[in-house]
């Protein structure tokens, strides 16, 4: 049995990402961890509608030795446990790794996909940066984009800009009521 899902990207969409020169970076701490408002009041309306809730993360810091494997676990462990989430499947590539897993290819939707039964074509992709909706958009899935107002290409073709989760699950509840 296939089921929908919403989509996340972590940093600037769940939790506060730092930015820097206007290129957002993810908490170098656990105690630098930061959910965003109203997050969670999001997240549960999703999922009382019966969506899976998946994160899909670039965590590049990892390669690049800026960040320990054992802080990306422990952030993501903290946000399992206060967020409920259901899966969280992350990258720890660098572009010069050329994965299929870094966003904007699709891999990591592609793998949640399969080991989780989800429905892309019936699912959505939400994110802070044009990787995050290239890659739902390449996987099938209906794309919103937080606008956080990064300096950063922002012209990538998507279904719904949002300034917030919290506006991007309204959206997303509307169109689930729809079908």
């Amino acid at each position: 049995m296939t089921r929908s899902a919403v989509f996340l990207d972590r940093d600037g969409v769940i939790n506060r990402a730092f930015v820097r020169d206007g290129t957002p970076y993810p908490p170098v701490a656990l105690q630098d961890l930061e959910i965003l408002p109203h997050v969670p009041e999001a997240l549960s309306a999703l999922k009382a509608q019966g969506y899976s809730l998946v994160v899909v993360t670039n965590q590049p810091d990892v390669a690049r030795g800026a960040a320990s494997r054992e802080l990306v676990d422990s952030i993501h462990e903290r946000l399992r446990g206060e967020l409920g989430l259901d899966a969280i499947f992350t990258c720890f590539h660098d572009d010069a790794d050329k994965c299929n897993c870094r966003k904007p290819k699709p891999g990591l939707l592609f793998r949640a996909a399969h080991d989780l039964g989800i429905d892309l074509a019936s699912s959505f992709m939400v994110g802070d940066r044009w990787r995050d909706v290239e890659a739902g958009r390449r996987a099938g899935c209906r794309t919103l984009f937080v606008d956080c107002g990064y300096r950063e290409s922002t012209s990538h073709p998507c279904d719904f800009r949002v300034g917030s989760l919290l506006e991007a699950s309204a959206i997303i509840l509307a169109e689930s009521d729809s079908r």
